[in-house]
């Protein structure tokens, strides 16, 4: 059975946010919202300074807290391991925000546009979705993309097509997106040959965001 993850090689990300630019103009998120951003992170006293870079999001959680919370089973987990939100059976009642220990959704209540009375942008106007107004929203890992290229005959995580926009953007390849389930992935040999991690492990949510943070190249 198939199930996506998305794995970030922290030694490979160089904060360019490119995969930030990327999810915001694929999915034209509102003004302060970024569902794929990247984390500066500094360590250590000077002169032992370190940078690390770490990219965050919707964990696609094996038991999301946002899925149990939910009042109205707008909340959803797919057979392929994507949590995604029904936007028809959301109430908008925020639970799931409140739940969510990764701070990876939100709610917008009204349209809005980066330059505000000056008009939305190309992208903004044709990406606007009256549904999403109101409701919570997140990071889907571009599920209509994969859906997409799935019944096209595309593999995701190779084909860029039906691959997330954040990982296509990726100039230093440190995002990689694939069926974990597949042995032959580049993310299943990735996760084979190193060390990884997965953010608030402890708290028994099952992220499926991975992060590769030592371990043979």
């Amino acid at each position: 059975m198939t199930k996506y993850v998305l794995v970030a090689d922290l030694r490979r990300c160089v904060g360019c946010q490119t995969c930030t630019a990327a999810c915001k103009n694929s999915n034209a998120t509102a003004p302060g919202v970024q569902w794929r951003k990247v984390l500066d992170i500094e360590t250590g006293e000077f002169p032992d300074v370190r940078r690390t870079f770490l990219p965050v999001g919707c964990m696609h959680c094996d038991d999301p807290p946002c899925m149990t919370v939910c009042p109205s089973t707008a909340t959803q987990k797919r057979a392929d391991g994507i949590v995604i939100i029904d936007y028809d059976l959301c109430i908008g009642c925020a639970y799931c925000a409140v739940a969510c220990p990764y701070q990876a959704r939100f709610k917008v209540s009204d349209r809005l546009s980066a330059y505000g009375a000056a008009g939305e942008m190309a992208h903004e106007a044709a990406r606007f979705d009256p549904a999403m107004i109101g409701v919570a929203q997140k990071c889907t890992f571009c599920s209509d993309r994969i859906d997409e290229g799935v019944a096209a005959g595309l593999v995701p995580g190779k084909d860029w097509q039906a691959t997330p926009a954040c990982v296509n953007s990726c100039i230093s390849g440190a995002l990689q997106f694939g069926d974990i389930e597949d042995k032959e992935s580049l993310v299943s040999q990735l996760l084979a040959a190193n060390q990884s991690s997965g953010m608030h492990e402890d708290l028994g949510t099952g992220p499926n965001i991975r992060y590769i943070w030592d371990g043979a190249p």
